[in-house]
């Protein structure tokens, strides 16, 4: 029952009560981690080397765009083995997304798929992930590079929202906690975390300036970074005038600090894919001998930005799996049920024999997230983590050469001037639109 039945039977006697939902949420998001280390596995150099022993990853043949041609592909095993996991992944969480379209609570006989068969779905993912890597060369790539761009942008659009709604429940808490006692203290950290985030933003700042840019040439970077710091000089601005005050008073400049910071990130990974050595200290060119060349020598696929990119990930994927916002507009965009809803079933609605409750279904009267839209967003982490771990590098015509394509950086970049947009429409929606209720 512990491989086939439902969620509650993965859990220990030990383990506290929890919510069926949850369980769930957790237990599909592990899949997701898990072939992200797969994923990352594949991509270290030793093990890279070792992947054309495959039976028929390597052949040498395909077919580009109807013309035929060799395909030398030891240049970048460790970038295929990483698209076909992708894949896999993609395909795995849309064949949930499409089972699971208007399930409406835990009685429809489909939200057992949902909660249940895990070692049934286990090894779904595995054989569609054998029969991924038997994809043969040609225009795979090529295309999927396109899905990739395509479903990254839009999992950073989700990061901005969740990043958001972040921001201003934690204000929103600490102003709380300021008002019930000790407002001195509480007011204090609100100034030093503000204060933290702005100083690091304007540090990375400097550091792009620097290292990103050139006296003579280089007007993309420079054009790029001052563009996105007016933004975010504007929306710092707006976030504290009066009658933006007046209408959401727990707004403030906590918000647009780690709105900044996180702008800024986006500019820095952008930045790191443009494809000019001399703007750029960072780029990787991989040829078809498979070799690497940079300013520096490089030990691994991906830099800096590639790595933070990763750890955000992870927690924005976690957060999409236990979140329930305390603002109803964000569990509206979110698919998501407000706390409480959904709740068929209290701690003591299942118990075992021998009264050992470990997990309730408490989602009999209505489901307590949208299981499509879910799914949606763990297939959209699999594109971004796939762009991520392949540093949005894509190989050229002639499949022997990885470059960094102008897209990857016109991607990043419009994803930020979105987000930025997006904070802006959250600050003066009140005063736009008077009648709706955003309490």
């Amino acid at each position: 029952s512990c491989l086939c039945g439902s969620a509650p039977c993965l859990l220990c006697g030990c383990c506290p009560s929890a919510k069926n939902s949850t369980i769930s949420r957790l237990l599909f998001t592990f899949f997701l981690f898990l072939g992200t280390l797969v994923s990352i596995i594949m991509i270290i150099p030793g093990v890279e080397k070792e992947l054309h022993k495959l039976p028929g990853f390597c052949e040498g043949s395909g077919s580009v765009l109807g013309v035929q041609t060799h395909v030398d592909c030891r240049s970048f095993l460790g970038h295929k083995a990483v698209y076909r996991m992708g894949f896999a992944m993609a395909a795995f969480f849309c064949l949930f997304a499409l089972l699971m379209v208007c399930v409406r609570s835990s009685k429809d006989p489909r939200a057992a798929l949902q909660n249940g068969f895990w070692f049934f779905k286990f090894l779904v993912l595995v054989g569609i992930t054998v029969g991924a890597f038997y994809i043969p060369d040609g225009a795979f790539t090529s295309v999927w590079f396109y899905f990739g761009v395509v479903g990254s942008f839009l999992f950073i659009l989700i990061q901005l929202v969740l990043l958001i709604d972040l921001a201003h429940s934690w204000s929103q808490r600490w102003l709380r906690n300021a008002d019930e006692g000790n407002a001195r203290g509480w007011y204090a950290a609100l100034c030093t975390i503000t204060f933290i985030f702005y100083a690091a933003s304007i540090a990375a700042l400097v550091l792009l300036y620097i290292y990103y840019t050139r006296p003579e040439g280089c007007t993309h970077g420079k054009a790029f970074i001052s563009i996105n710091l007016i933004l975010c000089l504007i929306v710092s601005v707006v976030s504290i005038l009066p009658k933006i005050q007046e209408a959401q008073p727990h707004s403030g400049l906590l918000q647009a600090s780690l709105i900044t910071l996180y702008t800024i990130y986006v500019t820095w990974s952008a930045l790191a894919n443009v494809p000019a050595q001399r703007c750029n200290p960072t780029l990787l060119l991989r040829n078809s001998t498979g070799s690497a060349t940079a300013t520096e020598p490089l030990t691994t696929w991906w830099d800096a930005p590639s790595i933070v990119g990763l750890v955000i990930f992870i927690l924005c994927t976690l957060f999409i799996s236990l979140r329930s916002s305390d603002h109803p507009q964000v569990n509206k965009l979110m698919l998501t049920e407000e706390s409480g809803a959904g709740a068929g079933a209290g701690p003591g609605g299942d118990a075992e024999e021998g009264g050992v409750r470990r997990a309730y279904d408490n989602e009999q009267d209505g489901v307590s997230y949208n299981y499509t839209f879910f799914h949606l967003c763990l297939l959209l982490a699999a594109l971004y983590i796939m762009m991520t771990l392949t540093n949005w590098y894509r190989p050229d015509e002639s499949l022997q050469v990885l470059s960094s394509p102008w897209t990857a950086v016109w991607v990043k970049i419009c994803s930020s001037w979105a987000g930025l947009l997006l904070y802006l429409w959250t600050l003066v929606a009140p005063l736009v639109l008077p009648d709706r209720d955003f309490s």
